[in-house]
């Protein structure tokens, strides 16, 4: 019977294909299914009360199915922290025979949308985990109740950033220097403020920028008037005909 361990949160998850702890390395690595100590596994972080119903679950089921042999009582199956939050364990073995593959533990989102396979859950996401409790009791392993993973629900996924092994250094190569300004929208009236307002400096009396000053039109004197009779009384054009300005 499947239990759900509701909104947690995801640590060191490795579900999209199995692992092995290598020995060498120290560290956990892809591997086959039917390899030795493979499995599909996951840690999470849960609060107090959460972990109180898991255990509770954990116990009744240990219970239910505890051999004669086996010890009245299993182990603290988390790991408490100093926050009150208390860390456990699930997982799925590649195989449980040595030859029959197991399934990948199915993964949705939170419309209940199955994610495809391979998808890669990541550390500090939130989800809920649907697991089985299998309690075992063995000199070789010791006493208690696995958590067999069977589905996970993603609730909040949280992206993937690589972290970097390197320290920031006040000194160095810095990629950002020199790159070069955002260029300025010329359609984005701007007024520049090393620009003196006409208005500050110039009287209003006084003539505007950059307009040629007017000048009063000069007043054409008149031209004496000139007999235009001699002296005979005749009319004489000669005298007016000399005046006449061709322009």
């Amino acid at each position: 019977m499947s239990y759900l361990i509701e909104k947690v949160e995801i640590l060191y998850p490795r579900l999209n294909k199995t692992y092995k702890f290598d020995q060498v390395e120290n560290r956990s690595v892809p591997c086959g299914e039917l390899e030795t100590g493979a499995k599909y596994e996951t840690s999470f972080r849960m609060d107090s009360a959460t972990a109180k119903a898991l255990m509770g679950h954990m116990a009744t089921e240990y219970i239910a199915k505890r051999k004669d042999s086996w010890p009245e009582k299993i182990p603290m199956p988390f790991v408490k922290g100093e926050d009150d939050m208390y860390v456990g364990k699930a997982n799925l073995k590649g195989s449980y025979d040595g030859v029959e593959k197991t399934r990948a533990p199915k993964q949705y989102d939170s419309k209940n949308t199955e994610l495809p396979e391979g998808f890669e859950l990541t550390t500090g996401s939130t989800a809920s985990l649907a697991v089985e409790a299998v309690p075992y009791s063995a000199p070789s392993v010791g006493t208690g109740v696995s958590l067999r993973l069977r589905a996970v629900q993603v609730i909040e996924h949280k992206p993937y950033v690589a972290a970097s092994p390197f320290a920031t250094l006040d000194e160095g190569f810095d990629s950002t220097e020199g790159m070069p300004e955002e260029e300025e929208n010329p359609f984005v009236a701007q007024k520049d403020a090393s620009v003196v307002d006409a208005a500050d400096v110039f009287d209003e009396g006084d003539a505007a920028i950059g307009e040629p000053p007017v000048e009063e039109p000069k007043k054409k004197k008149k031209a004496k008037s000139k007999a235009l009779r001699n002296e005979e009384g005749e009319l004489d054009l000669s005298d007016l005909v000399a005046d006449w300005d061709d322009d």
